[in-house]
């Protein structure tokens, strides 16, 4: 057997049992029993591509930092148009593109690189490939690994709002729901079909997750561009959720949206309407909602409106191939039952 070095003389011996001694009879910390005076809630909006999810998110994370919140506008559509409102039109350098430039430099990413304010709202766009040159669900997922390596998890904030598109049910874009990311998910939708689709969508991804396991729940929904018609209201209602607030179509809305302006101002004509709703989203509790399968969502709907009453009829053969289809005699085997 090797020897490691000198044996310790009997009065180092002594010295160090003495230290082991000393080191065993301090007492750990006592346990924390305060109130928890800081937690970061992780919200994510989902919602149809262009019902209004990032101008919704630009005034009320706007909204939410004038009631004294510190808040952090994450975008995480390839598109890279939540913060657009947020910057009066100007375009965020994303995190992927800021990524893969300092990568080729030799250079490493720093939070100035990526992160931006203004009045007191910090934002940043995750971004996503070129077109045709990747799968936006994986770009998602590359950057919220960029995200971690820049600590996100050590971010001091009251609030992080992540802006998810609905459309595609991928697991990129899932990933808040899958992985727990956000303690809960609020849906942004109107009253028309295709909206409520995709927010319908959201609330079976909730479900399911929560069957595996998963904590996430749903908030409640914003009725973006609400002309009165009453079908987002009624969805909410039937698959068990809140309506958090409901956003007018209007005029001055439209034209100040499509201006990059923020309406969502404390002494605003809008303001009581954009501070309701940061109440409500921060307020509202994580629910279970019940999904509705094609048909429900059809009887949210007008007859007229949705073209119910067609009637399927199956296709032949003949109709495929036209004067050119041939019987042919299946090769199934029947046996004769006794």
């Amino acid at each position: 057997m090797n020897a490691i070095g000198p044996k310790p003389t009997a009065h180092e011996q002594r010295t160090i049992h003495e230290n082991l001694r000393q080191e065993a009879a301090i007492e750990p910390d006592p346990a924390h029993t305060a109130p928890v005076t800081k937690k970061t809630e992780v919200i994510a909006i989902y919602g149809k591509g262009g019902i209004g999810k990032s101008f919704t998110l630009a005034n009320l994370s706007y909204m939410m930092a004038q009631l004294g919140k510190k808040v952090l506008l994450i975008g995480c559509d390839p598109k890279s148009d939540t913060t657009s409102l947020l910057f009066g039109g100007r375009a965020c350098p994303t995190i992927i593109e800021t990524s893969s430039r300092k990568k080729a430099a030799g250079d490493t990413v720093e939070i100035g690189d990526v992160c931006f304010v203004r009045d007191g709202v910090f934002a940043m766009e995750l971004g996503g490939p070129e077109v045709g040159r990747g799968c936006g669900g994986r770009g998602i997922i590359h950057g919220f690994e960029l995200l971690e390596k820049l600590g996100f998890h050590e971010w001091d904030f009251d609030y992080v709002l992540l802006d998810f598109l609905g459309d595609v049910v991928c697991g990129g874009f899932g990933l808040p729901i899958a992985r727990d990311m956000c303690q809960k998910v609020i849906v942004v939708g109107s009253n028309d079909l295709q909206s409520l689709y995709v927010a319908n969508n959201v609330c079976s991804a909730v479900e399911y997750f929560r069957k595996l396991g998963g904590n996430v729940g749903v908030a409640g929904m914003v009725v973006n561009k609400d002309d009165g018609t009453g079908e987002a209201a009624a969805f909410a209602e039937t698959v068990g959720i809140p309506v958090l607030a409901s956003i007018p179509a209007h005029d001055e809305i439209r034209r100040k949206s499509a201006n990059y302006e923020i309406i969502g101002h404390p002494d605003g004509t809008w303001g009581s309407l954009f501070g309701e709703l940061a109440t409500n989203v921060a307020e509202a509790p994580p629910l279970h909602p019940t999904p509705l399968d094609q048909d429900g969502l059809l009887g949210l709907f007008k007859g007229e409106a949705v073209g119910r009453g067609v009637t399927l009829t199956p296709a032949t053969m003949a109709d495929m191939c036209g004067a050119n289809a041939v019987d042919k005699p299946s090769l199934e085997v029947i046996y004769d039952t006794v």
